[in-house]
């Protein structure tokens, strides 16, 4: 079955630097376009980076832009998330997320989620 497993959170001071794993199984990692999502206490879930399957041009939201990294090893069925320059509103529970081909149908997952808190 697919699974999304996310580590590497924690707490960490402002200006900080943390870095995401998120580790895939169950489906055709190197077909497939992987994505980081976070959720701030009271407010919705963000889409943060989308990067292709073969890792070329990602997608960033502003916020983000300049401070954070993704990237993936095809090889190790990983997805990373480089957070740096962080600020006390980057605070919230990071998402894995696959939008997975399986038969004729695409289906969403998600991983169980990482906490990030910055902070001083």
């Amino acid at each position: 079955q697919v699974q999304l497993v996310e580590s590497g959170g924690g707490l960490v001071q402002p200006g900080g630097s943390l870095r995401l794993s998120c580790a895939a199984s169950g489906f055709t990692f190197s077909s497939t376009a992987m994505s980081w999502y976070r959720q701030a206490p009271g407010k919705g879930r963000e889409l943060v980076a989308t990067i292709p399957s073969t890792g070329g041009s990602t997608n960033y939201a502003d916020s983000v832009k300049g401070r954070f990294t993704c990237s993936r090893d095809n090889a190790k069925n990983t997805v990373y998330l480089q957070m740096n320059s962080l600020k006390p509103e980057d605070t919230g529970v990071y998402y894995c997320y696959a939008r997975v081909r399986i038969s004729i149908g695409y289906y969403n997952y998600w991983g169980q989620g990482t906490q990030v808190t910055v902070s001083s």
